[in-house]
C-alpha cells in the first residue's frame, strides 16, 4: 500500500513521516528530488527547484512498487508534492496559517516564501489538488497546530491501519485570508 503524506511547507510532514521509519518504508521525495536531480529548472524568483513528476513518479514505482499493486509492504511517500503520484490514501497535514507562516520563517525562508505559503494554505490549495487527483474517499486531512509530531504519527498510523475515515473537507481556514 502506497500512503501519501502532503500538505504546505511547514505543516510537519517530514518530522511526523521521520518517527514512522522504524515502521514503514519511508521516502522522503524532497530529499530524493535534490539528491537524484529530479528537477527541470530553477526558479530563482520563488528559490525552488521545478521538478519533473513524471521522473520522480518512475523512481517511486521502481523503488517501491506501484500504488494499488501486489506489494505487501506499506511505503509512507512524503513531500509536499507527493499528493501528484498515484496512491491508496493521501493524509493531507494542515496548520494553522499564521502558525504555518512562523514555522517557515523561524526555520529561515523568506517573507515573500512564507506569506505565499500562508495563503496556499489558508485556500486549501494542496487538499484540492489532493482530491482532484485522488476523490474526497481516499484523502485524510490531520490538523497539526497543536499536535506534536508523535500525535501526527499516531493520527498517520491510524490511516494507514484503516482505523480513521476519510476526511476531506474538515478543516477550515478561510477566516485567515
Amino acid at each position: 500500500m502506497r500512503v501519501v503524506v502532503t500538505g504546505t511547507p511547514g505543516t510537519g510532514k517530514t518530522s511526523a513521516t521521520a518517527l514512522l521509519e522504524d515502521e514503514f518504508a519511508v521516502a522522503h521525495l524532497n530529499d530524493e528530488v535534490r539528491d537524484r536531480e529530479f528537477w527541470t529548472e530553477r526558479d530563482e524568483e520563488r528559490d525552488s527547484l521545478v521538478v519533473g513528476v513524471e521522473q520522480l513518479e518512475s523512481w517511486v514505482d521502481e523503488e517501491y512498487g506501484a500504488a494499488g499493486g501486489e506489494n505487501e509492504t506499506t511505503v509512507v511517500v512524503e513531500s509536499h508534492l507527493a499528493h501528484l503520484l498515484p496512491a491508496d490514501r493521501v493524509v493531507v497535514l494542515r496548520c494553522r496559517p499564521d502558525v504555518l507562516e512562523s514555522r517557515i520563517l523561524d526555520r529561515g525562508e523568506n517573507e515573500a516564501k512564507a506569506a505565499e505559503n500562508r495563503e496556499s494554505e489558508a485556500l486549501d490549495v494542496i487538499l484540492a489538488e489532493a482530491v482532484e487527483e485522488h476523490g474526497v474517499d481516499a484523502v485524510y486531512e490531520v490538523e497539526t497546530t497543536d499536535r506534536s509530531p508523535e500525535a501526527v504519527a499516531d493520527a498517520i498510523r491510524a490511516v494507514i491501519a484503516g482505523e480513521r475515515e476519510p476526511s476531506a473537507g474538515t478543516v477550515d481556514y478561510l477566516e485567515y485570508l
